[in-house]
């Protein structure tokens, strides 16, 4: 039977610019026993090369084929939805290459959609054509909305803050691609071949990764390498599989993989 896992990126595998003590060693178990497995990150501005280069920098050997972004995400999504249609983009790098690849055009006045992902090069006047467009009749689409850091010299607004501002000028609700939404989580999963049983989410974050595993009914375990605190699991509905304080006290075969298997 087919298992695989679904793995964010900061807060699992490195933190910043450091590896979290262990990645590397889990990571190459995984590879050694042909577990597939997908880095699943909602930052939709570096590309899928991007990612794989700061892997290797931190000792970390993996393919393209092991990172699925917002970005990819969010251009599928479009293709399969309305396919040849053109889009009108607040973003940068791995948005702009997924897009392009999943066939549309990128426009500068009536585009289909309004697409907003990470990004520091677009201005406030790159804001207002956005949500004239939208008012114009353009559908909002926004590849994640990950809140901001809220540290002082944060060099961008965050993709949350201005998602909320495009929201409150136009009257309209974007539609959001990336974790905890379904859109994303079920593709990632179909990226790797794999039903709904067979899938196993592990993320830092109770809000993103662990929510969106629980609602899509696959198990889930949550690091503590990251940003979610063990003495705040009490404040949510929902609960995680499997807690841990980091990938290196993973084992292999988890726990629900042997049950299956017994079967």
């Amino acid at each position: 039977m087919k298992q695989g896992l679904l793995i964010d990126m900061d807060g699992v595998i490195y933190g910043g610019d450091e590896m979290i003590q262990g990645a590397d060693v889990f990571i190459a178990s995984l590879l050694e026993n042909k577990i597939p497995f997908l880095f699943m990150t909602n930052n939709s501005q570096r590309t899928r090369l991007e990612a794989v280069r700061k892997l290797k920098k931190l000792g970390i050997e993996v393919t393209e084929d092991h990172v699925y972004t917002s970005a990819m995400a969010t251009g599928k999504f479009l293709a399969d939805q309305a396919p040849n249609k053109t889009a009108y983009v607040l973003g940068e790098g791995g948005l702009l290459t997924s897009l392009h690849e999943n066939g549309l055009t990128l426009v500068e006045t009536e585009p289909d959609f309004v697409v907003l992902g990470e990004g520091r090069n677009f201005t406030l006047e790159m804001v207002q054509k956005a949500v004239d467009m939208i008012l114009g009749g353009a559908k909002l689409v926004t590849t994640n909305r990950d809140p901001s850091p809220r540290k002082p010299g944060w060099s961008n607004l965050g993709i949350a803050a201005v998602t909320a501002m495009i929201e409150e000028a136009t009257g309209r609700k974007a539609f959001t691609i990336g974790k905890p939404g379904p859109v994303m989580m079920r593709s990632a999963r179909k990226a790797l071949n794999l039903e709904t049983a067979d899938t196993t989410v592990i993320g830092d974050t109770m809000d993103t990764d662990i929510q969106g595993g629980v609602q899509m009914g696959y198990k889930t375990i949550l690091v503590l390498s990251g940003i979610t605190k063990k003495e705040e699991l009490n404040h949510y509905a929902f609960k995680p599989d499997m807690v841990v304080g980091s990938v290196k006290d993973i084992t292999f075969p988890l726990k629900w993989w042997k049950k299956e298997s017994q079967k």
